[in-house]
């Protein structure tokens, strides 16, 4: 297998961006996928995708302090609490069974070191249902769980968000933490215009400050709710101001750019920033003008736990890319 073109963009498994120059074409790039979802692992180090079996990539392989160690850790998305339409009437059915998943870690690998929720937690920002999610995400076998807002947990004034997962941040819900060598960065990209995602002047100064002092040969792991690049504008799929962000981020040899909002899976390449937003725990979107608006999808019952997923990303020494893998609900552990 040859190269991906390196603004090669896949939804749901399609390579959306097909070109005739990549020395790859649809129907490989789509079989390479395919093994994803039978237990490989892909990393894409300076364009050139590799893969390894699971459960070889899930072996430590040592790192002195100081520098990357491997681990992994699993993002969530989308839970939406509180929702109760047709496109699925037991939103906390769906995340338990996510959490369920989580903590299913097949025989010789190691558990996740901690999960990352990219926002609406809830659909109505309601104690209850902060209280409900809380009560269902305590369960998961992991050390630690990092949060940012989606617009939904931020339809007040963002103080039930704040109390209960916001202690410690700064401004409207932004932070930093770093683990076994990596640079992860929270930020709140809710604080809306219209329906595009925006973060304003603050927290973009907070994050040139914060990535001011970090090595350029740190790896670097964003995460926010709405996509920081421009998705699909129609749909406000897209951070009226994630240029401005996107562009500290150019000097670091590694960036991954994690995000939620749509309820489905799109990546994309672009120099040394891998973006990708996950699927949902809670219902699915059209596609990027497949619909003539965004909103909650009707499936057949039968398959909804098949677009609705996790997404484990695995850290390993020497690779200049995080290893992204999504799983469905539908999927055996």
């Amino acid at each position: 297998m040859n190269r991906f073109k390196k603004d090669a963009v896949v939804q749901d498994g399609q390579d959306v961006h097909a070109s005739a120059g990549d020395g790859i074409d649809r129907r490989n790039f789509l079989e390479c996928m395919a093994w994803a979802g039978t237990g490989l692992l892909w990393t894409l180090a300076g364009g050139v995708p590799t893969s390894q079996l699971l459960a070889q990539t899930m072996q430590g392989h040592g790192a002195s302090a100081g520098k990357v160690q491997d681990f992994s850790f699993v993002q969530i998305s989308d839970s939406h609490i509180g929702f109760n339409k047709g496109a699925n009437p037991d939103v906390t059915g769906t995340l338990t069974k996510a959490i369920d998943k989580i903590n299913t870690v097949p025989g010789g690998m190691r558990a996740p070191d901690f999960m990352i929720h990219t926002g609406d937690i809830t659909q109505n920002s309601k104690a209850v249902e902060f209280d409900t999610a809380s009560q269902v995400i305590k369960s998961a076998k992991v050390d630690q769980v990092f949060y940012v807002p989606g617009e939904h947990d931020f339809i007040d004034d963002g103080s039930q968000y704040k109390d209960r997962f916001g202690k410690g941040s700064q401004g409207n819900g932004w932070y930093s933490f770093t683990h076994k060598g990596v640079h992860f960065v929270g930020l709140n990209n809710c604080v809306q215009v219209d329906a595009m995602g925006n973060m304003g002047p603050d927290q973009l100064n907070w994050l040139k400050s914060d990535l001011a002092g970090q090595s350029r040969s740190t790896p670097i792991v964003i995460f926010a709710h709405i996509p920081l690049w421009m998705v699909y504008e129609k749909w406000g799929w897209g951070t009226k101001d994630g240029e401005q962000a996107l562009a500290m981020l150019k000097p670091f040899g590694s960036v991954t750019v994690l995000n939620g909002h749509i309820h489905q899976v799109v990546q994309k390449v672009e120099g040394n920033v891998a973006f990708h937003t996950a699927m949902a725990t809670a219902f699915p979107q059209p596609a990027p003008g497949a619909a003539p608006n965004p909103g909650p999808m009707v499936v057949p019952a039968g398959k909804l736990q098949s677009v609705l997923g996790v997404t484990n990303v695995k850290v390993v020494h020497g690779h200049s890319h995080l290893a992204v893998v999504d799983s469905t609900l539908a999927e055996n552990a």
